[in-house]
């Protein structure tokens, strides 16, 4: 008797021991799976949302990008600075290196639900029997439910950017310095010209619908502008371009800004605005070298440079920077220069204005993808096929979000629409990528890891209406340019209707596009010699523009402000 008791306490023991020990075991692998699986990625076996998912389908480990800086992605950024290395790649057909910048990126892999869901806005969804694979590729589209609402928030539309622009254009202005000088004068009399600019009855109705407000402000520019460069930095990452690849536009305006004659003055006083000639490619490629460990560090490499010019010159504190620009092409340059250049005009290739650019105040400047250093016109054939017979065409890479949902659904779903993965790099591949371009009515400028992409600029070149699918995309010298006069854009939440809305295009709004197109090609070259209303030329006139317009107007005679 008594011992059967005491065999059930006993019992009742070693099995309140064994419930300990399994939460004690539980609580372990949560934490563990918790470090393992960081961002809010928990393990279940219920179907749940996440965010951006891509994932391995050919039997090996799922891979993640990490937002945080690896020394690989060091590695393959110091690829793209030697000119050795540079990919023998086909505009547009871009090598992964170039691409690979993870900045808001947060790849993941997760477990599949039996019937995955892909999302593409707030009342679009579609149910698929099967996972969406890309045909030609192992990677394949994970359920993604709020991927667009996750990546970048609400999206705001180019008729939104557009009222925006007008908001802001009639905000503009300058902290008033002390006293004004000269150039003060200058500038406001520059923008009382502008505003009182008579029709231009020289040009044709066409060539001037391409534009908000050009002619009279262009031959002020360079008539009038100045610029004083900082010859203080040291090489590499200042006074040193890089005039090759995807980022060559940062390095092709230094190497010409430099050299310059008629904008640049050896006078500070003279000057209307003053250049920062770094490279944030360059910058970017010194993390892990030269002392740089943190994009903290990069970012307070600037700060000391600051520090120095605001020092030995008066003119940084008279207006906090705003009379400042740099011109920045790098993935990070948004960031590295958010807090440091608050102030200053910054030209950028990354121009997201869900990321901080500001529309009116900095330019969001043009990528274009160069092959030569000594020459950038390169393998840029100018005699477009006359006969388009595609609808729309697409091949690049699956970086990103946007690429993978374009091609699961349009890949191989209709004969009009050439939309493929990564095409084949050889010479053989190159031609036809070529080819493809040149005989589409439209191509789809689909954004990568960032907004911005070199197909924008490449439509131009081969007469191809640019389809710009990049949420909160700001296209290049937007306050120059009427970009809807020659270009289509389209919601990333609109992509399973993309065919539907290229077809509702009319015949006569398409040839007047694809002729404003032609138009506007000499705006997109570089030289090797800058021409009038070249890329370098354009340039330089959307800072002189965004100075000219940020100017304070002095009251009665402009006399000096005592405080």
């Amino acid at each position: 008797m008594e011992n059967g008791l005491l065999f059930r306490r006993l019992h009742h023991l070693h099995i309140k021991k064994l419930i300990f020990s399994i939460g004690i075991l539980a609580a372990v692998l949560s934490l563990l799976h918790l470090f393992a699986f960081p961002y809010g990625n928990y393990l279940s076996i219920f179907p749940h949302d996440n965010v951006g998912s891509i994932s391995s389908t050919n039997g090996s480990k799922p891979f993640s990008v990490n937002p945080k800086l690896t020394d690989s992605d060091s590695n393959l950024d110091q690829k793209i600075d030697s000119d050795h290395n540079l990919p023998s790649d086909d505009v547009g057909q871009l090598d992964d290196d170039l691409e690979m910048e993870e900045s808001n990126l947060n790849l993941v892999s997760i477990f599949e639900p039996e019937k995955p869901v892909l999302v593409l806005g707030k009342n679009l969804s579609l149910v698929h029997d099967k996972e969406p694979k890309i045909e030609g590729s192992d990677i394949s589209v994970t359920p993604i439910s709020s991927v667009l609402r996750k990546r970048g928030g609400k999206a705001m539309s180019i008729t939104q950017m557009n009222s925006l622009l007008l908001v802001n254009s009639a905000n503009k202005k300058l902290k008033r310095p002390r006293l004004s000088s000269q150039r003060d004068r200058e500038l406001q009399d520059a923008k009382f010209q502008i505003l009182n600019a008579p029709i231009q009855r020289s040009i044709s109705p066409v060539h001037a619908s391409l534009f908000r407000n050009f002619s009279m402000s262009y031959e002020l520019m360079e008539n009038k502008f100045k610029v004083y460069i900082y010859r203080e930095g040291e090489k590499p990452i200042f006074h040193e371009p890089y005039t090759r690849g995807i980022y060559a536009s940062e390095g092709w305006f230094m190497k010409l800004m430099e050299r310059n004659k008629q904008f640049a003055v050896k006078d500070p006083k003279k000057a209307h605005m003053f250049y920062l000639p770094f490279s944030s490619v360059k910058l970017r490629n010194a993390l892990n070298g030269s002392g740089f460990r943190s994009q903290k560090d990069l970012e307070n490499h600037l700060k000391k440079y600051v520090d120095i010019i605001a020092t030995k010159y008066r003119f940084w504190n008279k207006r906090g920077g705003a009379d400042h620009f740099l011109v920045a092409c790098h993935d990070w340059a948004p960031r590295s220069t958010r807090k440091i250049f608050e102030n200053c005009t910054r030209a950028l290739c990354n121009s997201n204005i869900a990321g901080g650019f500001k529309i009116g105040k900095d330019i969001s400047l043009p990528v274009t993808y160069i092959r030569s250093s000594e020459n950038p016109l390169k393998d840029i054939e100018k005699n477009p096929s006359p006969n388009k017979t595609i609808l729309a065409f697409f091949a690049g890479g699956m970086h990103g979000y946007v690429r993978p949902i374009l091609l699961h659904y349009w890949q191989n779903k209709k004969p009009d629409m050439k939309i493929v993965g990564p095409m084949p790099r050889d010479i053989e591949g190159k031609a036809k990528y070529r080819e493809f371009m040149k005989a589409s009515k439209y191509c789809i400028c689909a954004k990568g890891y960032e907004v911005h992409t070199p197909r924008v600029v490449e439509s131009i070149y081969y007469e191809c209406v640019p389809v710009i699918i990049s949420d909160n995309y700001v296209p290049p010298f937007f306050e120059i340019f009427d970009w809807e006069s020659f270009a289509l854009f389209v919601l990333e939440k609109d992509i399973p209707n993309l065919r539907e809305i290229l077809l509702s295009v009319s015949e006569d709004r398409y040839a007047m596009m694809k002729r404003r197109l032609k138009m506007v090609q000499r705006y997109f070259f570089w030289h090797k010699i800058p021409e009038k209303y070249d890329l370098f030329h354009m340039i330089l006139h959307s800072v002189w523009y965004s100075r000219v317009f940020r100017v304070l107007k002095f009251e009665g005679a402009m006399t000096p402000r005592h405080s």
